[in-house]
């Protein structure tokens, strides 16, 4: 990891959860996280808990569904900061509702952010990567066992994670042919204990699914932020494609 020491990875969703985790290692990794998210003051907090490590953390309130702000923070990253050299799309969302159940709007949200705000950020920092001539960046994107196989209630957000694995190799691909450096990756967690479950309506009950998550010897969100960190501590020449993590007794 050292050579991404002093470099600049973006993080969406990073007010809570693996976004946070992510963080919070890649300042202590010495890098310069730019933290995105709607919810400022957790990304406040979370800045404040960071003082005096390695690296900084640089908070934007962020909602990433917007172009406009999306490309804002871009254009002040490149003031502030240069550029961006790691791009972590974490941020994403589900409804709990069957397709038969589902409205429009709720579909529209769901690809707005898992599919839509990806490509967006991700077209972006390459451009940035390109314009700076840097050629060893890389793109982790956070999915989902969901792009795998489907669940149910959870179908359509199934579908969002089927379109980031295709994202994820159809950028491979593009890359390639256009002989760059810059590599791609997916991580596709199964059960994960983060707030994710709650925020979503998955349970409604907090308690039971803390009982729940202790008794099934869940994912950790840091976990996902080692693998993360075997992905970009890799040598330049190995690009890992699709890591799928389940724990260990996960029976899907």
């Amino acid at each position: 990891m050292e050579r991404w020491s002093g470099r600049v990875a973006l993080v969406t969703g990073a007010s809570m959860g693996i976004g946070a985790s992510v963080a919070r290692r890649l300042v202590a990794e010495g890098m310069k996280v730019v933290g995105a998210a709607r919810s400022i003051d957790k990304l406040q907090a979370l800045a404040d808990e960071l003082k005096g490590q390695r690296g900084t953390f640089i908070p934007v309130k962020c909602d990433i569904t917007k172009d406009e702000e999306v490309l804002a923070m871009f254009a002040k990253i490149k003031k502030d900061l240069g550029g961006v050299d790691v791009c972590i799309n974490n941020a994403g969302f589900t409804h709990n509702k069957s397709l038969l159940e589902g409205s429009p709007k709720e579909w529209r949200e769901m690809m707005d952010l898992n599919v839509v705000a990806l490509c967006l950020c991700t077209r972006e920092s390459i451009a940035s990567m390109r314009e700076r001539g840097v050629d060893d960046g890389h793109i982790i994107h956070i999915s989902s066992v969901a792009g795998h196989k489907i669940f149910p209630n959870i179908r359509f957000y199934a579908a969002t994670k089927f379109a980031v694995r295709a994202l994820t190799e159809g950028l491979r691909q593009e890359l390639r042919e256009s002989e760059s450096n810059i590599r791609i990756s997916a991580i596709s967690p199964g059960v994960v204990e983060t707030e994710f479950a709650v925020n979503c309506h998955l349970v409604e009950d907090a308690s039971a699914v803390k009982k729940y998550y202790k008794e099934y010897g869940c994912l950790s969100a840091e976990d996902i932020t080692a693998t993360l960190v075997h992905l970009l501590s890799a040598p330049p020449h190995v690009q890992i494609h699709d890591v799928v993590m389940r724990p260990t007794l996960q029976v899907l």
